[in-house]
């Protein structure tokens, strides 16, 4: 057996994904008699939900059932903080394609061709669409936040300079290639097992359990894998979970319920869009004075995450820059769209977005390089090391990192090389920048920073871990058997990772907030110290030592002296002969985190990754098409517990941020229909888009905190990398004409925005 400690140990799934053998929820051999639930939905955004009519649906062929929010065992509420949604409309209709009916049939063609048929009779309303339609109407989630820091005001009034700004920055849909998908499968006793494709699997429990009006212990809720979730298989599919549940219990059938793409975009929620306007006061040297900014967020028709979306947007507004005089509105707009939900970044991306385009407006005034006005801008033991939120930062190496990037990148050289091609050619336009990142990780609600593990040893010296993460592509289950195979000294295939299971861990908190690894693994570090505490007694008697001096290696125990030597085997049977029990629980959770979200104050990080990437791009001033040609990254991910892994991260992160500033774009039309509802109407990045140079380097230090062997995570943060890709954009339409002022240029940069940004500039320079 090779036990030798492998850091870039495969993705224990990767051979399954190749072949095309990895079992997700839809692949699952079917149970006998196995209906397909199909969903109705709403035709328009807004309106008095006053009946609905079945019959044409229920005389399809292969049709068995249908059901209505009147056939609910349960409540038809549920929710990610506040229940205030329906799992099936009753009352009014909130946005188009908010669901009304199931219906069941023998073939999911046959429900989905019946589900067409269902009629609604609706008494429309006038809906709210957009930001600020939901201002006018102070249509609002909660309070307007009004936060001052400071002493704005009189900072803006003294300040050598003064600019302002405004834009936006777009929604964004998930587009995981595994959709939302769902089987439940009735048992005994009025229990229920649900296998579904989610970051979440308590909160699926609870959806089922509510909708039915049953106990949670008579709710199983399994994942082993899902094909993507991004913030989007959180708490998004409850209501599938729910509904198909209710369909399994009313009908005495298992029920699969898997959406088509379509349905999936037109029911799901999508990434917060915001509106921003500023005021910033500034020294000569581009520092901050004063910042006055008003964010605006859709958040659609219900809470979701909105909240709690909208406070981390605030939280980043810093992205490690001192803000000592800080006043900020914070809107937050309840409209007739989907309900706005969690997507990688959670928020971080919108609020580090709008202060970097407020540092590119400084450098613009002062006709200074942006790196050094942001460069001035950094916390500092001088200048301060508290975060508008009151956190001291600790463990602070971002600018060390950016000068690191500067040099390895040849910014300046390329920066006078940019310059002088854009002096003497006329359509083609080529742009570059430089932007950090410093992400706060950790749930702001303290409560969800815990992960929990089952870790067993086999008499065959093999071991399987059971731990509350899910497992999403993103190598969380590799590194959990990582941790074991580090700590025992067996290698990794040893080690089998098993589907997460309410039944076996109960209570888990999301897979989310980058904290899957931290939480999960310090678990599992946990559940291994248990283990080898008790098998150490054993070990030591077998071997002629003290419990101390036992040291786990190559494939089984040793002295510290390396003499005698027995492997797990013999020691797993000597072990269960003396009566000790091989299987162990952990458990972990994360210290010093606190927030309260009225005062906006407290620590919701437990520590910060920082990052830095230098993007060029090449923009056509006739078209508005552009081309990224090189990306430069440097990031922090502390001491790696996958370097393969954790590069994959970062060049996946960074190439779905790059989509989400550039070319995807979600559009409603002035009726509240979601017009890019499929990958014909709503682009992706393909491999064309990936730069032919993307170098990826991590910054080499270990993490200050005591996280798992000194490391950081890595599933968010690398998205706002792509922050450089749409500032690149920014500075190549800014070569044309006078480079004094931002360019209007909305997020994401589309051909047609660039378009109008560059016809802007043409006209303003003539």
């Amino acid at each position: 057996m090779n036990t030798t400690l492998n850091l870039d140990a495969a993705h224990d799934s990767a051979h399954l994904h190749v072949s095309g053998a990895a079992t997700y929820t839809d692949d699952i051999v079917e149970p006998r008699g196995t209906l397909y639930a199909a969903l109705a939905s709403s035709p328009i955004a807004h309106g008095v939900f006053n009946g609905i009519d079945l019959s044409a649906a229920l005389s399809c062929n292969g049709v068995v059932a249908a059901y209505t929010a009147a056939d609910i065992l349960g409540e038809n509420r549920y929710g990610a903080i506040v229940h205030d949604e329906p799992f099936l409309a009753h009352g009014n209709v909130e946005f188009v394609g908010q669901v009304v009916a199931v219906v069941l049939a023998t073939s999911m063609r046959a429900a989905r061709i019946a589900a067409r048929q269902v009629k609604c009779d609706i008494t429309p309303l006038a809906p709210i669409l957009t930001i600020d339609a939901a201002i006018e109407a102070e249509s609002f989630l909660g309070k307007v936040f009004d936060i001052t820091r400071g002493d704005p005001d009189k900072a803006l009034l003294s300040a050598a300079n003064r600019v302002s700004g405004r834009g936006e920055i777009g929604a964004q849909e998930h587009f995981y290639l595994e959709g939302q998908v769902v089987l439940a499968v009735p048992l005994e006793d009025g229990q229920m097992h649900v296998t579904v494709s989610t970051q979440h699997p308590t909160e699926m429990q609870q959806s089922a359990a509510v909708i039915l009006g049953v106990d949670w212990n008579d709710v199983v809720s399994e994942c082993r894998r899902l094909g993507g979730g991004f913030g989007g298989k959180e708490v998004q599919p409850a209501q599938y979970v729910g509904i198909a549940a209710l369909a399994a219990r009313l009908s005495g059938k298992p029920v699969k319920l898997r959406l088509d793409r379509d349905d999936d975009f037109m029911m799901t929620g999508k990434r917060h869009d915001f509106a921003f306007n500023y005021d910033v006061g500034f020294d000569n040297d581009g520092r901050l004075n004063a910042y006055d900014l008003t964010l605006s967020s859709r958040c659609g028709f219900s809470t979701d995450y909105s909240h709690q979306v909208n406070d981390r947007a605030l939280c980043h507004l810093d992205n490690g820059y001192l803000l000592s005089n800080l006043h900020v509105r914070n809107y937050r707009c309840k409209t007739n769209t989907q309900s706005a939900t969690a997507f990688r970044g959670f928020g971080a991306p919108q609020g580090m977005f709008v202060t970097e385009h407020a540092i590119e407006s400084i450098a613009r005034k002062l006709g200074r390089d942006p790196l050094d006005v942001r460069k001035a801008n950094f916390y500092s033991a001088e200048r301060g090391m508290t975060t508008h939120y009151g956190q001291t930062v600790e463990g602070f190496w971002l600018p060390q990192l950016v000068d690191q990037l500067e040099v390895q990148s040849d910014y300046r050289v390329r920066r006078a090389a940019i310059n002088a091609f854009n002096a003497t050619s006329s359509i083609v336009k080529r742009g570059l920048s430089l932007t950090p990142l410093m992400f706060g990780v950790s749930f702001n609600a303290s409560f969800l920073n815990r992960g929990s593990a089952l870790l067993s040893l086999y008499l065959d010296g093999s071991f399987i871990v059971n731990h509350a993460g899910t497992e999403m592509g993103q190598g969380l289950f590799i590194k959990m058997q990582q941790v074991v195979a580090r700590e025992f000294g067996v290698a990794a295939n040893s080690v089998r990772s098993t589907a997460t299971n309410t039944s076996k861990l109960p209570n888990t908190s999301p897979t989310a907030a980058s904290s899957g690894s931290d939480l999960n693994g310090m678990a599992v570090l946990d559940a291994c110290t248990i283990l080898k505490a008790r098998l150490r007694p054993v070990a030591a008697k077998a071997l002629g030592c003290e419990p101390d001096s036992v040291v786990f290696d190559q494939g089984g125990v040793t002295t510290l002296d390396g003499g005698t030597h027995i492997d797990l085997k013999t020691l797993a049977t000597k072990v269960t002969f003396a009566k000790v029990p091989l299987t162990a629980q952990g458990f972990y959770y994360t210290p010093n985190i606190s927030w309260n979200g009225d005062t906006f104050s407290g620590t919701p990080a437990y520590y910060f990754a920082y990052g830095a990437a230098v993007s060029e791009v090449a923009i056509d001033t006739l078209t508005g098409e552009h081309k990224t040609l090189r990306v430069d990254i440097l990031h922090d991910v502390g001491q790696s517990l996958n370097p393969a892994i954790d590069r994959g991260q970062i060049e996946g992160g960074f190439v779905q941020g790059m989509g989400y500033l550039t070319s995807e774009e979600l559009v409603w039309d002035s009726a509240g229909r979601l017009r890019t509802h499929a990958p014909s109407t709503y682009k992706i990045p393909t491999a064309a888009d990936i730069p032919e140079i993307f170098n990826v380097s991590l910054y080499d230090q270990a993490n200050h905190a005591p996280t798992l062997y000194r490391s950081k995570a890595v599933g968010e943060p690398p998205l706002m990398l792509a922050l450089s890709v749409w500032f690149a954009i920014a500075d190549a339409i800014s070569s044309i004409g006078d480079r004094s002022v931002m360019p209007e240029l909305t997020a994401p940069a589309t051909p047609e925005a660039i378009l109008r940004a560059v016809t802007l500039r043409q006209g303003a320079a003539q």
